[in-house]
């Protein structure tokens, strides 16, 4: 495995931040991913978003387990990024819930599903093509219920991670809810 940015997970040359993250303020403490976002992990993240093949999500969820075993993250709560209702209920599911409670099954470790909530809808990230305005783009969607989540290790679940605006968007409001720290685990990053 190559060396990784200790920020937001990219392969590098090198252990140090890589460029992108150099002048990022972000507030997720990492982001980790086992899989580039492209061949056959691509069409499997696509079959289950797009193509409703929900039984997707047990031997997706199996590979993030995998990935734990050899590179542990610290999270002792599993948290799904959530959809807008709107997107809900167009898609009729959460991905990345699926991912999550699949996931939980695997390591034990409780999902909280239902306290960081997407408030704001917005266009899709995918079809957002620089790293500031996507990160404009989710700025001040989401939001926490309550402080369930205070003193927690957060383990933050997606399916896909381009820029880290998303994952870094949802840490913002966790952190803000008392999450002592915040790490993003998704299926695949754009490198």
């Amino acid at each position: 495995m190559p060396p990784l940015c200790p920020k937001c997970g990219r392969p590098q040359s090198s252990v140090m931040l890589c460029p992108g993250c150099l002048g990022w303020q972000a507030e997720i403490d990492g982001i980790r991913s086992p899989f580039r976002f492209d061949g056959a992990i691509r069409q499997a993240i696509h079959e289950l978003k797009y193509r409703n093949l929900r039984a997707l999500a047990v031997l997706l969820a199996q590979l993030l387990d995998d990935y734990l075993a050899i590179s542990p993250v610290p999270g002792e709560v599993l948290v799904p990024v959530p959809l807008h209702q709107k997107r809900l209920r167009e898609r009729g599911y959460n991905q990345s819930r699926l991912l999550a409670q699949e996931l939980g099954k695997l390591t034990n470790l409780p999902v909280v599903d239902d306290c960081l909530i997407r408030q704001r809808h917005a266009p899709p990230q995918a079809r957002t093509p620089t790293v500031d305005e996507r990160r404009s783009n989710v700025a001040d969607a989401f939001s926490c219920r309550d402080r369930r989540l205070q003193d927690k290790q957060v383990l933050l679940i997606d399916d896909v991670s381009t820029s880290g605006a998303t994952l870094d968007a949802c840490a913002r409001v966790l952190k803000e809810a008392g999450a002592t720290s915040v790490w993003g685990l998704v299926l695949a990053r754009e490198v």
